[in-house]
């Protein structure tokens, strides 16, 4: 056997043995993994259906129009672009098509659980290219939408994101519409982490406020590595034209084929994600979170949340690397994380962050859960 299958083989083993626990992963289907290893990855399809660049794509299209169309019925959305190829290039495709460069852009820091591409300064597109201002949370690491509205008055941007990569609160998305409105700014929703909580029903839905939203399809939806960009009917009622912005920033715009095994994948997610059984699901992982965060609670834990599928842990200024590895030593994985209002800086942060989608899809519920919270407050506790 060529060493990379037996190095696959033992990765497969591993995550089957440990208890995953990092909130951004997820253990897909054997239908999704099929799409995913299928003989698509051989066929170059620039371009959108109908308009190709490349002979040989009738059957492609049809896989791309029912990647799409499945994805709109999901999402309630007119229009869905399914061919970035990661969650980082569909933000820098959405910023293309609503900004110029040196536009004012707004997002949350880092620090207090936004993501890279919302604007985080001097060392990513987006802080590079735009003027980012960025908004903070409170203690308890929530948003205050009143400090949020008076933040953006005074600064007036152009683009405000709503969204996150360790936020354990649940989105007021009617907030974000009349702070977005005061100033005439767009409203983009990152989902990544809860696309898969909002069609299962246990979060509220982004798309009745806001203009654009972009997911991966990964996480929480249990699909391939890849990405969506959906406009709304928001959206286009503002600009008639957004939906052809938007697929001229991802194609030409930010790259170019599409890799049309990850799209097949996606269409078999979507199709998995719309059955009653993925409620069920989408509910368990609500339900074994907030077990786990209580657990861990009552174990003298400092929490940050949770209302929705991740928390984040306070493990003592700087210890979150020490912590994470230590429990990876015990077989827990979870991730090093800053806290709210960390002094220790993301290099050597003093949290780690937990999820609970992938052990709900292994059948875990909240006696499992309860057990694990036990465990890693041990860990933590050194005990």
């Amino acid at each position: 056997m060529d060493k990379i299958f037996e190095l696959i083989e033992a990765e497969t083993k591993r995550q089957h043995e440990q208890v995953q626990l990092i909130p951004s992963e997820n253990f897909i289907s054997e239908e999704v993994k099929m799409a995913l290893a299928s003989d698509l990855s051989n066929k170059y399809a620039e371009g959108y259906p109908g308009k190709r660049y490349y002979q040989g794509n009738k059957i492609i299209d049809e896989i791309e129009n029912l990647a799409i169309d499945r994805g709109k019925k999901l999402f309630g959305v007119p229009h869905l672009n399914v061919q970035p190829y990661s969650g980082s290039p569909a933000n820098s495709a959405i910023q293309m098509a609503l900004l110029n460069p040196g536009d004012k852009i707004c997002g949350m820091k880092l620090s207090a659980g936004g993501h890279l591409t919302h604007g985080h300064p001097k060392i990513t597109f987006s802080g590079k290219f735009f003027n980012s201002v960025q908004y903070d949370v409170d203690a308890e690491g929530k948003i205050n939408y009143e400090e949020l509205a008076e933040f953006v008055k005074n600064e007036k941007p152009k683009l405000i994101y709503a969204g996150t990569t360790a936020y354990p609160w649940i989105f007021k998305w009617d907030e974000f519409r009349k702070i977005a409105d005061s100033v005439g700014a767009w409203l983009v929703a990152d989902i990544s982490h809860i696309a898969g909580l909002i069609v299962g029903g246990v979060h509220p839905d982004p798309a009745p406020f806001v203009d654009v939203f972009m997911s991966t399809t990964h996480k929480t939806l249990r699909g391939p590595r890849g990405a969506i960009i959906g406009v709304t009917e928001r959206g286009i009622e503002r600009d008639e034209k957004l939906a052809t912005k938007i697929d001229n920033a991802v194609f030409p715009g930010m790259q170019g084929g599409p890799h049309m095994n990850t799209i097949a994948a996606m269409a078999v997610a979507f199709e998995e994600d719309g059955k009653a059984e993925f409620k069920i699901y989408a509910e368990q992982i609500v339900k074994n979170a907030k077990v786990l965060a209580e657990t861990l609670k009552n174990q003298k834990i400092k929490v940050f949340g949770t209302e929705n599928h991740l928390m984040v842990v306070a493990v003592g200024e700087g210890r979150g690397k020490e912590m994470a590895e230590k429990l990876e030593e015990n077989g827990i994985i979870v991730n090093a994380n800053t806290i709210p209002h960390d002094t220790a800086g993301p290099l050597k942060p003093s949290g780690i962050r937990i999820g609970s989608p992938a052990m709900t899809t292994r059948g875990w519920k909240e006696k499992e859960f309860t057990k694990v919270g036990i465990r890693i407050a041990a860990c933590c506790q050194g005990r």
